[in-house]
C-alpha cells in the first residue's frame, strides 16, 4: 500500500498542472482573441501551449474535449453531415425605408398595447455581414456547430468552428457573487462568422502571390473557409466570431423564466461566458433615435474592422418577445434596417459594346478599378443607347457607380463638376456603333434596343445560345459552360447548334481545358442529351417570349413539334397563357428559313447531307391534349417556392399541369395557390401581402389526392 502513495500523489500533481496550464491557455487566448488586450508575449505563450501539449502526449488518457490543445485541425471530412437545430434560426424582415421602420415600431406598440407615451425599448446591433452559425454548449463545452442552412437544420461544422480561436471550446463561469447566470447544461447560441477587413485583405495578397484568384470580399471569404472539408484549411484562415443572441436554453424553460430579462443582460451574459460580442449595440427607447443610430454607423462603416451591411434592431423585453411570436420566417420583434447599396466614384476609361445570346447589343462602361462593397468592379452596364443618352454618359467622364441590390454594377449618374475639374472638358456624345461588334452584320433597333439580327451567324450569339440550350431547364449538359462554348466557336468546331453532336473525344482532347475524362464524359453527357422532351428543346431553343412554363403550355396542347410548328397565329391564341404578341413571336420564329434548317439538322443530320450518326436530337412527344378546359384544376395558377421533400418541385409542376393548371415562377394577383416548402423566401412574403392562398406541402399533398380522384372529362361523377 506504501508503495502506490508516490505514484498517487504524482498523478495528482501532474492533473493540476494540466488544469493549469489549461485554464492559463484559455485566460491568455480569451485576452487576446475576444478582448484584444494581451497580457504576455507571443513567445511566452508558445511555451505555455508546448508544455500543454507535451503532457497530453505523454498522458493521452487525460486530454479533455475542451482541451485548448484540441484546437488543432482533425482529418479531412467526406462530406457534412445534417444537423438539426435546436431551435429554429430564423431569418429578419428587412428594409432600406426608415418609413418601413416606423411600421415595425408601430406593429410592436400595438401588440403589447403600448399608450402613447409609454416606452417600449429597443436594442440596436451592427448587422455582420458574413455567415451565420449556430454555436450548442453542453455543460459548457462545445459540442455542435451548425451553418444555418434552411432555418431549421444546417450543415454540421463542428471541427472547422473548433479552429477559430475566438470561439471558447468551453464557456466561462461568472465568479461568484455574479448576478449573471451559469451556463445552463444545454445552451443553443447564434453568432456570425466572420473576417476583419485587415485580415481579408492580406489573405487576398497571399492568394494574388500563389497565382489563385483572390476572394470578392470578407463574407464570401468567411462562408466559403467555414465550409472546407479539410478543417487544416479553415484554420489557416483568419476567422473571428460575434455572438449576439440565445436562441434556446431548455433547462431555463420558457424566455418569459430565463434569469436574463433583456437583450442588454443577453450580450452581458454573454461576454461573462467568454463570448465574444460586439460593443457596438445601444439600447434606444423611440425611432428617431433608431435612424440616428442606423445613420451614425452607416457613416462610420468604412472606419470599422469588419463589413455591416445595416442594423438589427430587437426588442429589449424578452418576456414580451414571446407575446408577438413569429411568422414561419421571422421573428416580429426584431426588423433589418439595412444599408442603402454602397456608391463609389470611378472614370469611365471607353464604352463598349457587348453582344448577348438574343443579339441586343449592350454598352458596357469599362471603369477605372474602383471597390465597392469589398467588390473589385470595372465594368457597369448602361442598358441601352437611350440610357447612355439620358444619362448623357460619355468616355472620359468620372461617374457615380453602385451595385444594385449590392450585386449588378451600375452607373448611377455623371460627375459634371468632377469630370471638368480633372479632364478640363468632356469627351464627345457617344453613339452605339452601326454595325455589329462580334459578325459585322449592320444593327437595326428594336424600340430602345439595338439588335444583331444575324441570330444563327453571330459568332456572340452563337456562343450565348450554346450555352443556354445547354442549361438546366433546357438539355442539361453537364460541362458545357460559356467557356467551353466560346472555345467550341472560336475553334470553328461549332457553327451552329447541331454540330455539337457531331464533336467527337478526339477532337476536344486536343483542345485546351480537355484531357480524356472530362472529353469523354461530354461526348456522353451530349449522347445523354440527344434523348430530350419537347418542352425542354423548345425552351433551350430560345424562342422569343418562350420560357419553361410556356414551353409546356405549348408542348401539352400540341403534343408535338410537327403541330407546333404548323400552327397559326390564331391557333396558338387559342392555348392558355398565349397573348398575340406570344403567337406573333413563335410563329415568326418557326416561319424564318434559318430556323426551319435548324430544326432539319437537329432532328435528321442526313437531311443536311451527313452520314447518319448514333447522335441526334429524338424528342420525347405525346398526343396532343383534349378537353383541358374540363380537367380539375383547369384555370388555376400554381407557384412553387421553397424545397418539397416529397417529391422535386419540377415534377410537382408537372402534377398540377396534367391535371390542368399552369405553373408559373412570379407571384401575381392571378396566382391561384402558392406551395410554400422549406425556406420559401420572399414569394411567400408577396404571396400573403396579394392574400394568395397559401398551400404547406401536406396541404398540397392532399388537394392532388382530391383532384387525381376527380372523374376524366366527358365522364359522369355517379357510379
Amino acid at each position: 500500500m506504501a508503495s502506490k502513495k508516490p505514484a498517487k500523489k504524482a498523478s495528482r500533481k501532474l492533473e493540476n498542472r494540466l488544469a493549469e496550464l489549461r485554464d492559463e491557455i484559455r485566460r491568455h487566448e480569451h485576452l487576446y482573441y475576444v478582448e484584444d488586450a494581451p497580457e504576455i508575449s507571443d513567445a511566452k505563450f508558445d511555451e505555455l501551449f508546448r508544455e500543454l501539449e507535451g503532457l497530453e502526449e505523454e498522458h493521452p488518457d487525460l486530454v479533455t474535449p475542451d482541451s485548448p490543445s484540441q484546437r488543432v485541425a482533425g482529418q479531412p471530412l467526406d462530406s457534412f453531415p445534417t444537423v438539426p437545430h435546436v431551435a429554429p434560426m430564423l431569418s429578419l424582415n428587412s428594409s432600406e425605408d426608415a418609413e418601413e421602420l416606423e411600421r415595425f415600431d408601430e406593429r410592436v406598440r400595438k401588440a403589447l398595447g403600448a399608450e402613447e407615451g409609454d416606452e417600449v425599448a429597443y436594442v440596436a446591433e451592427p448587422k455582420f455581414d458574413g455567415a451565420s452559425l449556430e454555436l450548442v454548449y453542453e455543460d459548457g463545452v462545445l459540442t455542435r456547430a451548425a451553418t444555418r442552412g434552411d432555418g431549421r437544420k444546417g450543415e454540421g461544422v463542428l471541427e472547422n468552428v473548433r479552429t477559430i480561436s475566438a470561439v471558447p471550446l468551453q464557456l466561462r463561469r461568472p465568479e461568484k457573487g455574479s448576478d449573471v447566470p451559469p451556463p445552463p447544461p444545454l445552451v443553443s447560441l447564434r453568432g456570425e462568422v466572420i473576417m476583419r477587413i485587415d485580415d481579408f485583405e492580406a489573405m487576398n495578397e497571399r492568394q494574388v502571390e500563389d497565382g489563385k484568384e483572390p476572394y470578392a470580399n470578407p463574407r464570401n471569404a468567411a462562408a466559403g473557409s467555414l465550409r472546407q472539408l479539410d478543417p487544416s484549411i479553415t484554420a489557416s484562415r483568419p476567422l473571428d466570431i460575434a455572438v449576439y443572441d440565445v436562441l434556446a436554453a431548455p433547462a431555463w424553460g420558457d424566455p418569459e423564466e430565463w434569469p436574463v430579462r433583456t437583450q442588454v443582460e443577453v450580450l452581458e451574459t454573454l461576454a461573462a461566458w467568454g463570448l465574444k460580442v460586439s460593443d457596438l449595440p445601444r439600447r434606444l427607447t423611440d425611432v428617431d433615435g433608431l435612424v440616428a443610430y442606423h445613420a451614425d454607423l452607416m457613416e462610420r462603416r468604412d472606419d470599422l474592422a469588419f463589413e455591416i451591411d445595416g442594423v438589427v434592431i430587437k426588442l429589449d423585453d424578452l418576456p414580451a418577445r414571446g407575446d408577438l411570436g413569429t411568422t414561419s420566417r421571422h421573428p416580429r420583434w426584431a426588423f433589418a434596417f439595412k444599408f442603402p447599396p454602397r456608391k463609389e466614384i470611378s472614370q469611365v476609361r471607353t464604352i463598349a459594346s457587348s453582344v448577348g445570346r438574343t443579339g441586343v447589343v449592350t454598352p458596357v462602361a469599362l471603369l477605372l478599378p474602383v471597390e465597392i462593397g469589398g467588390v473589385t468592379v470595372a465594368r457597369a452596364t448602361l442598358h441601352n443607347r437611350e440610357e447612355v443618352a439620358r444619362k448623357d454618359v460619355r468616355e472620359g467622364d468620372w461617374v457615380r457607380v453602385q451595385r444594385a441590390g449590392d450585386v449588378i454594377p451600375q452607373v448611377v449618374e455623371v460627375l459634371l463638376e468632377e469630370t471638368e475639374k480633372k479632364e478640363g472638358q468632356r469627351g464627345e456624345a457617344w453613339s452605339m456603333p452601326t454595325d455589329c461588334p462580334s459578325c459585322g452584320t449592320e444593327l437595326t433597333e428594336r424600340g430602345p434596343f439595338t439588335v444583331c439580327p444575324n441570330s444563327w451567324g453571330c459568332p456572340a450569339q452563337l456562343v450565348g445560345r450554346i450555352v443556354h440550350f445547354a442549361s438546366r431547364n433546357a438539355l442539361d449538359i453537364e460541362g458545357l459552360g460559356e467557356e467551353s462554348a466560346r472555345l467550341f466557336v472560336d475553334q470553328e468546331l461549332v457553327k451552329s447548334l447541331p454540330d455539337l453532336f457531331d464533336l467527337t473525344t478526339e477532337q476536344l482532347e486536343e483542345l485546351p481545358r480537355f484531357a480524356e475524362k472530362s472529353a469523354a464524359n461530354l461526348v456522353e453527357g451530349l449522347e445523354k442529351a440527344s434523348h430530350v422532351d419537347l418542352d425542354r428543346f423548345l425552351y433551350g431553343l430560345g424562342i422569343p417570349e418562350v420560357g419553361t412554363a410556356v414551353a409546356r403550355d405549348l408542348t401539352r396542347h400540341f403534343g408535338t413539334l410537327d403541330n407546333l410548328v404548323q400552327a397559326d397565329q390564331e391557333t396558338l391564341i387559342a392555348v392558355h397563357g398565349i397573348g398575340e404578341r406570344m403567337a406573333e413571336e413563335i410563329t415568326g420564329f418557326f416561319a424564318d428559313e434559318r430556323n426551319k434548317k435548324l430544326l432539319s439538322a437537329l432532328r435528321d443530320p442526313r437531311k443536311e447531307g451527313k452520314k447518319a450518326g448514333k447522335r441526334r436530337i429524338t424528342l420525347e412527344e405525346s398526343e396532343p391534349a383534349t378537353d383541358r378546359g374540363k380537367l380539375p384544376l383547369s384555370g388555376k395558377t400554381f407557384v412553387f417556392t421553397g424545397s418539397l421533400d416529397a417529391l422535386p418541385r419540377r415534377r410537382a409542376k408537372e402534377l398540377v399541369e396534367e391535371l390542368g393548371a399552369r405553373a408559373t415562377s412570379s407571384v401575381s394577383k392571378k396566382t391561384d395557390y402558392l406551395v410554400a416548402g422549406e425556406d420559401p423566401g420572399s414569394k411567400r412574403d408577396k404571396a400573403e401581402s396579394l392574400e394568395v392562398k397559401i398551400l404547406d406541402e401536406k396541404e398540397f399533398l392532399k388537394l392532388l389526392d382530391e383532384k387525381a380522384e376527380a372523374p376524366e372529362p366527358g365522364q359522369s361523377a355517379e357510379p
